[in-house]
């Protein structure tokens, strides 16, 4: 059974949320604070994770970022009172894969779990199907290299630490270099139902890629943004 898992100190959200994804049919389980929650990550490999932001014992920023560290790719919704552009940059920048600010609907907390687990599924079935390798294992473009199998970027030789996330929009981006992905296109990419998704997240996560790749990331030369449609990664540079 698809297991949910929360790690929040609040006995109340822990009933709530419970409740709400046992009566669409998942196995819940649920940690107050962050060393018992990475423990219980690692004893019950959840299917997917929503973490507060406030924790007792530390932050849930830091949490994400050491599951990241330790190569999970739990998607990871944050929970947060706070709903302002900056925790969410925060958020993004340590691996999290969405962003829910309470109070919320119970219906929009199962379609972003939903949606979630609908894009990691597909991911797991088109990689069983594939026989043969994809028909491009790396792309490179001056000094950036994006190696797609395994997860990787690297520029002038050096990895990139990019989030799951990241490196997922820079992928798409690297599938097809020079042509333009509508913000649309990326969001159903990434999320599997733009419907459920912030587009503003797009704009966080471009920044933070460009901050880790681009010498000047106020001046990219390898993501391009295309005014009001979407971006571009670079298929040359001078």
């Amino acid at each position: 059974m698809t297991k949910i898992m929360l790690i929040d100190d609040d006995e109340s959200l822990q009933t709530l949320i419970g409740q709400i994804v046992e009566q669409d049919g998942y196995d819940f389980c649920c940690a107050s604070n962050g060393t018992d929650g990475m423990q219980m990550l690692r004893d019950e490999r959840p299917d997917f994770l929503i973490l507060d932001v406030m924790l007792p014992d530390t932050n849930g920023f830091e949490i994400c970022q050491r599951i990241r560290e330790e190569g999970r790719r739990v998607p990871i919704l944050f929970l947060s009172a706070k709903g302002d552009i900056v925790d969410k940059s925060i958020g993004f920048k340590a691996g999290a894969d969405d962003y829910l600010v309470k109070p919320f609907q119970a219906e929009e907390l199962l379609l972003r779990i939903q949606a979630h687990l609908r894009r990691k599924q597909k991911d797991v079935f088109s990689s069983e199907k594939e026989d043969t390798p994809r028909k491009n294992e790396s792309y490179q473009v001056g000094d950036l290299e994006i190696f797609f199998n395994k997860y990787e970027a690297y520029v002038k030789g050096e990895q990139v630490s990019l989030s799951s996330r990241e490196f997922e929009l820079l992928a798409l981006l690297a599938s097809d270099p020079g042509n333009v992905f509508t913000r649309e296109q990326i969001l159903e990419h990434l999320w599997g139902d733009k419907e459920v998704a912030d587009p503003n997240s797009i704009t966080v996560f471009a920044r933070k890629i460009r901050e880790k790749i681009e010498e000047d990331p106020s001046k990219p030369k390898y993501l391009i943004t295309i005014w009001r449609v979407g971006y571009k990664l670079a298929d040359k540079v001078s």
